[in-house]
């Protein structure tokens, strides 16, 4: 079955990054969904892509999906603890509004053609953003989707306009400006970002 490896490394990973994909997962279930999932053993199988065998099941009844995934060899083959980790994910996919379900399939699809070197920058941009408080996590990640709905060259602009001076230190744009250099995921049309507040 193509893909597993997928769905385990990108489950499993993602992120964090699909974070990279997206430097930021758009809300805390998928954010914790995504971010649990980190698991750097697996790769995706050759020809597979993140995401191809979430989107091969994804429109099957939770029972079906579980079925599909229990029969699967590559799965069969994993350590009972990963196999159950992989189940609790899938069922935690399976529970996410559609909407939600297709952001993050995009996510991994971005993450997907990241290249290593991309993966690894997104992995601590992400570690740092991670590490400040509450609300400045919370500030930086809405800076970002508002970065994504603008085209690459208008991102530094943005970040070094006096309105973001104003409001994000020194150190928090220069990982705006590390996040807006990576391919970024792009924006959902269906619900425009708000830019960051005053």
């Amino acid at each position: 079955m193509l893909g597993l490896n997928s769905i385990a490394a990108r489950l499993a990973m993602a992120t964090g990054l699909v974070l990279v994909c997206v430097p930021v997962p758009c809300a805390a279930q998928g954010r914790r969904f995504l971010l649990e999932a980190q698991n750097r053993d697996m790769q995706p199988a050759p020809g597979s892509h993140a995401g191809q065998w979430l989107r091969r099941y994804k429109d099957l009844p939770p029972d079906q999906q579980q079925k599909a995934l229990e029969a699967d060899p590559l799965f069969r083959s994993l350590p009972p603890a990963r196999q159950q980790l992989l189940r609790e994910r899938l069922q935690r996919f399976g529970s996410l509004p559609p909407q939600m379900q297709e952001r993050i399939l995009s996510r991994m699809e971005t993450w997907e053609h990241l290249t290593p070197d991309q993966k690894t920058q997104a992995r601590q941009i992400f570690s740092q953003i991670r590490d400040l408080p509450p609300a400045r996590r919370r500030k930086l990640r809405i800076a970002i989707r508002h970065l994504r709905t603008m085209p690459p060259e208008q991102r530094q602009q943005t970040i070094e306009s006096e309105r973001f001076k104003s409001q994000f230190s020194p150190q928090e744009r220069d990982l705006l400006s590390s996040a807006s250099r990576l391919p970024l995921a792009p924006a959902e049309a269906a619900q425009p970002e708000p830019a960051p507040e005053d």
